[in-house]
């Protein structure tokens, strides 16, 4: 990604952070990014757009930290467990991405359609965000992927396939209930030793 392009949504972010998305305005996020405003406007096209372009570089963050979870070099339940951690930690840190991991946008976040929008923009990642963006049951079912192809190792029957797809989605729905009410001692580790005690190994 292009420097001032990965810089405006570096101030468009912070400016997030201190006023509501409606009050945020492209001249003040250009500014930020020291930049003037017809590169914003080059990248982006629109304000929409820079939504567009926000929201999809956290989706895109969110599955990264995802893949470098389930990468660690630890047997299948302490992947899972640290799935789980990184879902809550994940959706506490970020207004947007607890947004889109539970579907309630509030009037301070950009809130773009997650249908495929027109683009006429000559610029690649820009035409990427303008597309579909992932909807909670979306990043349900990356997630579970992810953790399945991660964790499901050589010679695994279809059974075992099928009976792994339904333990992780039911870790990550956990993990999801856990950003909207936090649990209490122990965490969501604790949780998903209770609830999985024996299913991986």
């Amino acid at each position: 990604m292009p420097a001032a392009r990965e810089s405006l949504l570096d101030a468009a972010s912070m400016a997030l952070q201190r006023r509501p998305w409606p009050a945020v305005r492209m001249v003040d996020v250009a500014a930020m990014a020291g930049v003037s405003r017809q590169t914003l406007y080059n990248e982006f096209g629109s304000k929409e757009g820079l939504a567009r372009a926000l929201v999809r570089r956290e989706a895109d963050g969110y599955l990264a930290g995802v893949e470098r979870v389930l990468l660690a070099p630890a047997d299948r339940r302490e992947r899972l467990i640290a799935l789980a951690e990184w879902i809550v930690s994940a959706g506490r840190g970020s207004a947007l991405v607890r947004a889109m991991l539970t579907g309630c946008w509030s009037e301070r976040l950009p809130s773009p359609t997650l249908s495929a929008v027109p683009s006429s923009s000559a610029v690649p990642a820009q035409r990427r965000a303008d597309g579909p963006l992932p909807s909670p049951s979306d990043f349900v079912a990356l997630v579970r992927d992810r953790a399945v192809a991660a964790i499901a190792g050589p010679g695994v029957s279809k059974g075992d396939v099928a009976e792994l797809a339904r333990s992780c989605e039911l870790v990550i729905r956990l993990s999801l209930s856990c950003v909207t009410a936090p649990p209490g001692e122990g965490g969501v580790s604790e949780l998903v030793r209770i609830v999985w005690p024996r299913q991986v190994r």
